[in-house]
């Protein structure tokens, strides 16, 4: 009896040849000793697309197109101006065929994940294949996985409920892809690409991006205060916020008139912190994301890379735990990794029940080698993790004083550290990196005693001016972070991990829909931010109103696609609920073509007509010997038509931010009309601190 196992990628097909014996090469797979060992080269086969059914041109009337069935294409590149059958698939789908077509059983050994199994049906359904197969599931690639995994092979029948999902999720992707960019191609006379997932997302980045760009800043004043105890220097802070520096200036001559302070309340307490979980994908890409730079898909490459290798098990987990079996591996990880921690090994990541498909991303503790720098970088960070999360928690004292002089209340906050479990892993790096900018805690290596009723010498009294801040713009570690929670921002872990079930997208999917926004153009790098690009944001200003740009009801969607892989939804229901969806969103945009836009008018400042238009690219005067123009692109940054508003009514815009000048420096400033109607910036004066 022959066996054919067809792998995901040639490297791995040749893994699993060596250890079966399939030795002998020949072209397009591998054979010997009863197994026949093939490869796909990734998604062979694809959903076609509109013009397969006949719908080739634009038309309203055509909308939505709902394929049934839809129909299965091999993978398709461009040549010229159209689109081709790739030459490279179609080969290697002759030789699936007859790897097929030869043998007696089939062993799918495709990556364990949603889309590793929607691979291979897709490629059995396409070759009409009718045998039976089984699955190999396996989290890592050592040869002691995989020969695990061929003595615990599982009907394919298994994974039925697993393909059902990959199916459900790569035809609404279609249905709603293919008809929200049409109908809005067709609405708005133009070329619009538009998707379940990338267009709330782009929502999410644009909405923080206006929202932190029109941000207006409102200064306000806080009263501190220095005192000593035991020769220690204990700086607090005041609770209350001054609106004006006057208010502030009468409270810190009331302030000063005292020579004491009173110990209002003292709050010791030990606490124990424990270690963090292990990574899933998402947070080992949040992570390097914010210590080294490194995008989500970059990440993503090279945690694949490191598990071909067979030194980290599989990345696209969405898991933070190990189950009860893996656990017993560890003290021999541990030494394999040359580590040695104390027993008990802390439990804190141990949790069959949160254990789905794939446990959490470990060392297999095989030995790396050849690896690159960002490979090291990443390899480094599983590791630190790995050992983190099996260290003892961390205990810290910490104390809370408040203090009085009968008007105010200032409040000092200390730490200290008892012992550093796990976080002398790092040497308390990591817990440094991740402290909060304003986290007002001292960390001290011994506490004062004070006690209640106590009077201190009031040393000094002092002003501070803050300034109220807009929400930071997204990076791409905020950004998967907001994706994971579909838009909200949750506080309490419990409501966290709810949302985090019905995120949008996948941690499998998440870097690819932020490469793709940017590789359209719709939103780009700056530094470590991601910001929108001008298209996008007319893309934005499009549909924010619509259901399309949903980030929750594109997280309820991702919530059903998760209930049929376990069994507990019909993807027939599904199906129903994405196709009425697909045509309240067609009916939404088509409408829009009705919209005409239409431009305001503004009184010039230069003739005094009511003759001033916004337009895309300029606001100009409509009157020809008038001449008044202002380009909407100044130093980097697009003028609202709010900012236009402002600076023709007013002479002034409020203050833009994050202006570049040639030289490539960032700088703030607010734009002026001269008294030849042309502008200039006008900067602010620095405010000294009192």
């Amino acid at each position: 009896m022959t066996t054919c196992i067809i792998a995901e990628k040639p490297s791995v097909a040749r893994d699993i040849a060596r250890i079966v014996g399939a030795t002998s090469k020949q072209d397009g797979y591998m054979e010997g000793c009863g197994y026949v060992v093939t490869w796909a080269m990734g998604h062979l086969i694809a959903l076609a697309m509109p013009e397969a059914y006949g719908f080739s041109a634009y038309k309203a009337e055509d909308l939505p197109i709902r394929p049934n069935p839809f129909q299965l294409v091999v993978r398709q590149v461009r040549k010229d101006k159209e689109y081709i059958s790739d030459p490279a698939a179609l080969k290697q789908l002759k030789v699936i065929r007859s790897c097929f077509d030869k043998t007696d059983r089939i062993i799918v050994a495709t990556d364990a994940g949603r889309e590793g199994e929607l691979i291979f049906r897709y490629i059995y359904s396409y070759l009409n294949c009718h045998k039976l197969y089984d699955r190999l599931w396996i989290s890592s690639l050592t040869d002691k996985a995989i020969r695990e995994g061929l003595s615990n092979l599982k009907p394919g029948s298994s994974y039925d409920n697993l393909y059902y999902s990959a199916k459900a999720r790569s035809e609404a992707d279609w249905l709603v892809g293919i008809n929200a960019s049409r109908a809005l191609s067709i609405a708005r006379k133009g070329g619009y690409s538009l998707g379940r997932v990338q267009t709330p997302t782009l929502a999410m980045v644009c909405r923080r991006y206006i929202e932190y760009r029109d941000f207006s800043s409102v200064p306000y004043w806080k009263l501190s205060v220095l005192t000593e105890k035991e020769g220690l220097s204990l700086k607090a802070i005041g609770s209350e916020d001054y609106e004006s520096e006057a208010l502030a200036q009468t409270a810190l001559a009331l302030l000063r008139s005292q020579s004491r302070l009173k110990v209002e309340s003292v709050a010791r307490k030990v606490t124990h912190t424990s270690p963090p979980l292990l990574y899933d994908l998402t947070t080992l890409q949040k992570d390097a994301n914010r210590r080294h730079g490194f995008s989500a898909d970059k990440t993503l490459s090279i945690a694949q890379s490191l598990y071909e290798k067979k030194i980290t098990t599989y990345p696209r987990t969405g898991s933070r735990y190990i189950s009860e079996d893996v656990f017993e591996e560890v003290p021999t990880l541990l030494r394999k990794i040359r580590e040695t921690l104390l027993t008990p090994l802390n439990r804190h990541s141990v949790d069959n029940t949160k254990v789905t498909d794939h446990h959490a991303i470990i060392p297999t503790g095989e030995t790396p080698l050849g690896l690159s720098a960002d490979e090291t970088t990443i390899y480094q960070m599983v590791v630190n993790r790995f050992v983190e999360a099996f260290s003892p928690d961390s205990e810290e004292e910490r104390m809370q004083v408040r203090f009085t002089d009968g008007t105010n209340t200032f409040t000092w906050k200390a730490c200290r550290q008892i012992s550093l479990g796990w976080k002398a892993v790092q040497k308390g790096k990591e817990a440094e990196a991740d402290k909060k900018e304003d986290d007002d805690e001292q960390f001290l290596s011994s506490l004062p005693n004070l006690a209640e009723g106590e009077i201190l010498p009031l040393v000094n009294a002092e002003i501070t001016e803050h300034k109220t801040k807009p929400k930071p713009l997204y990076t791409e570690a905020t950004l998967l972070s907001a994706m994971e929670n579909a838009g909200k921002e949750v506080k309490e872990d419990d409501k966290r991990k709810a949302m985090a079930e019905c995120g949008i997208g996948t941690p499998a999917t998440r870097a690819n829909i932020i490469e793709t926004l940017i590789l359209r153009d719709y939103i780009r790098r700056d530094k470590k931010a991601i910001i929108p690009t001008e298209k996008g944001l007319a893309v934005y200003e499009i549909v924010k109103d619509k259901k399309i740009s949903n980030a929750e009801m594109t997280g309820a969607w991702e919530l059903a696609l998760a209930a049929i892989e376990v069994g507990k939804m019909p993807s027939d229901k599904f199906a129903q609920g994405i196709n009425s969806y697909v045509g309240t969103i067609c009916e939404e945009l088509l409408s829009l073509s009705s919209e005409q836009k239409s431009y305001p008018v503004y009184r010039c400042p230069k003739c005094g007509q009511q003759s001033v238009g916004i337009y895309a690219k300029v606001a100009k005067c409509r009157h020809e010997t008038c001449g008044f123009h202002v380009f909407r692109e100044v130093c980097g940054i697009h003028l609202s038509e709010d900012n236009i508003r402002d600076l023709i009514s007013s002479g002034r815009t409020p203050i833009l931010k994050g202006l570049t000048s040639k030289a490539g420096k960032n700088f703030n400033a607010r734009l002026a009309l001269k008294d030849d109607y042309t502008t200039t910036f006008e900067f602010e004066q620095n405010k000294k601190r009192k």
